[in-house]
């Protein structure tokens, strides 16, 4: 067994724009940086608006061995039904008890190596709809797979509008996760950091969307509605090159901590960014 092991997390993959990013540039990152284990987060995947079984399967093939989720889980209603039976596809594990929602919040995977992951998904409270504690869902979830103990690397999606309790969150899993990252908000944040405790983080990857966009979406109607408070119908994605965001980890083997952390950004219009191995 090597001395480190390298993972990546995607932001919000939003519509065609962004699962054709994938397509075109997964295959190459995972092989350029010798990754182990992808994770992308999918609630924007089926036309920006939660996911369908056929765009994750689109995903999976590019390279993905998880799918997270978000505040748009449920927007496709097949969603629903397809979450039982597909493990690689994760909900937040903060749904309230009373919805009896399906799926799971968290899982524990294998690598090819043998090395075991676990994935963990929250959603945030500030600013977004009634949830059950993150926090407290943090802990019970975290005890199912210790790091260093049962899991080689734990990952923590925050999927979070406020930058702020983004941060808190990945302060409250320091030493107990080999990353925590923020999605939902759609732009890439500069504070990729390993923090006191050896967890990595950053408030938000970003997307795998285009960048011509209102957050990847078409201009249009975003702006419509910020100059007139009037809608004229749903948001579009946007359908230009995408810019393929995420976040690059390497942990220690003996600890699961997180030894280095540095964006990833390739393709579109921004600024391009790929650690060097």
């Amino acid at each position: 067994m090597g001395l480190l092991m390298r993972f990546a997390f995607f932001g919000d993959v939003v519509g065609k724009s962004g699962r054709d990013g994938l397509a075109d540039h997964l295959p190459d990152l995972r092989r350029r940086l010798s990754l182990e284990f992808v994770i992308i987060n999918a609630e924007n995947a089926a036309a920006g608006f939660g996911i369908t079984e056929n765009t994750a399967r689109e995903l999976f093939e590019a390279g993905a061995d998880c799918l997270t989720l978000g505040n748009h889980s449920w927007d496709q209603r097949e969603a629903l039904t397809y979450i039982v039976r597909e493990p690689r596809l994760i909900r937040p594990a903060n749904y309230p008890i009373l919805s009896d929602a399906p799926g799971r919040g968290s899982h524990l995977f294998q690598t090819e190596s043998g090395k075991t992951v676990f994935v963990v998904n929250l959603l945030g409270r500030v600013h977004m709809d009634a949830m059950d504690d993150p926090f407290a869902a943090a802990d019970r979830e975290l005890d199912k797979a210790p790091l260093g103990q049962v899991a080689d690397a734990v990952i923590v999606d925050m999927h979070c509008e406020a930058t702020s309790e983004k941060m808190a969150m990945g302060h409250y899993c320091d030493g107990r996760a080999s990353l925590v990252v923020g999605t939902h908000t759609h732009v890439p944040t500069a504070d990729c950091q390993v923090l006191p405790g050896g967890t990595a983080y950053q408030t938000d990857a970003g997307a795998c969307a285009d960048y011509d966009s209102v957050i990847g979406n078409q201009k249009d109607e975003p702006l419509r509605r910020f100059t007139t408070k009037i809608s004229g119908g749903r948001y579009q994605p946007a359908s230009g090159p995408a810019t393929v965001c995420g976040v690059f980890v390497e942990t220690d083997d003996r600890t699961g901590l997180a030894k280095r952390v540095e964006p990833i950004r390739v393709g579109g219009r921004l600024q391009q960014s790929v650690p060097e191995i």
